[in-house]
């Protein structure tokens, strides 16, 4: 059977997200049978690939809440016409006191956190947005940053839609994504050498491959200095695995030997860890902690040491789990990744 691909360009998806770091990853990984392996894709690369200047690239491309997108400097004419069919709610239910209090709350909240309020406009008034920015604006940045990131994913997701069922699926005969054609030759080596090991000697009734089709280790982790807006390299890293006399981890627990090192490495220049434990199919369910040496990395903040602790169940096994540290001298978070 032919395969539907849809290709797609980073001139076009410069108007989903207007970070050109996420244009160009997603157009090598292109193209894509459906929209729902983009989208997947798409989360993977924002989160996981574009670093801390992409965000910040992504965010000023924008337009301001209750301004037309078309007196935008950056905005592209298809950008403009889906940031002005995101805001058609926002602005049909605008009054001139509400935008002149949509741009005060506006500056103030660029001059706080040093860029644009960022919401998924889409099917909000503009009296939902204004409460939306002053329930935001007295967030910490470190935390601020991180919501105005998870709005952008949900931006661009709206308009990888629009952009799929802009463009007819189209078959593309005898063509094969590099990537594919790869994965294909991998796997045809890897059958031929299987083959030639366990001939005479394989169980007939054994079904499963034992080839792993993880491409990185199960847990990864990266840092942000949110406060310098850049990736924090140098950071030493350790992922640890419990394996106490508890079946987990106690509050208040005094014994740290039922913790197990796993590995350790340090942050590159991107802010990434080496790989902290080996690339393996099925993870072990149980309790892990991947501890960050802070205090060495910035000597004049509050925290010596960050430590994240957190759960895999069985149904998690196959998972990927990506677990980043964003960071500044007097604050820090984390959230799931993938």
């Amino acid at each position: 059977m032919e395969e539907e691909l849809i290709g797609l360009e980073e001139k076009e998806l410069l108007a989903c997200c207007g970070s050109t770091q996420f244009a160009k990853e997603m157009a090598s990984a292109s193209p894509f049978p459906c929209l729902d392996q983009a989208v997947s894709a798409a989360r993977h690369i924002w989160f996981n690939l574009v670093d801390v200047n992409g965000w910040l690239q992504a965010f000023s491309a924008h337009p301001q809440i209750g301004q037309s997108p078309s007196s935008h400097p950056k905005t592209d004419p298809t950008f403009a016409q889906w940031s002005k069919g995101e805001q058609s709610t926002a602005l049909a239910t605008a009054t001139d006191s509400t935008l002149q209090e949509l741009s005060d709350w506006n500056a103030r909240y660029r001059n706080k956190f040093g860029f644009l309020f960022l919401i998924c406009a889409s099917g909000r008034t503009s009296a939902e947005i204004l409460a939306e920015l002053k329930k935001r604006y007295p967030n910490r940045p470190i935390v601020e940053f991180e919501i105005a990131a998870q709005e952008q994913m949900k931006v661009t997701e709206l308009r990888l839609e629009k952009l799929f069922s802009a463009k007819p699926k189209a078959a593309l005969t005898g063509y094969k994504h590099p990537a594919v054609v790869a994965k294909k030759v991998e796997e045809d080596r890897v059958s031929i050498i299987t083959g030639h090991l366990t001939a005479g000697c394989e169980d007939p009734t054994r079904k499963t491959s034992q080839i792993p089709t993880r491409s990185r280790p199960p847990i990864t982790t990266h840092v942000l200095d949110v406060s310098r807006g850049s990736p924090a390299a140098g950071v030493e890293v350790r992922l640890e695995m419990w394996k106490g006399m508890h079946p987990r981890p106690l509050f208040g627990e005094t014994d740290t030997s039922g913790w197990v090192s796993l590995g350790s490495s340090a942050t590159d220049k991107d802010g990434r860890s080496g790989q902290l434990m080996s690339i393996v199919e099925d993870l072990n369910p149980g309790f892990y902690r991947i501890s960050f040496n802070t205090g060495k990395y910035c000597p004049a903040g509050f925290f010596p040491y960050v430590s994240i602790v957190f759960e895999i169940r069985e149904s998690q096994n196959q998972e990927h789990f990506h677990v980043p540290l964003l960071l500044s001298p007097f604050s820090f978070s984390t959230y799931r990744g993938s």
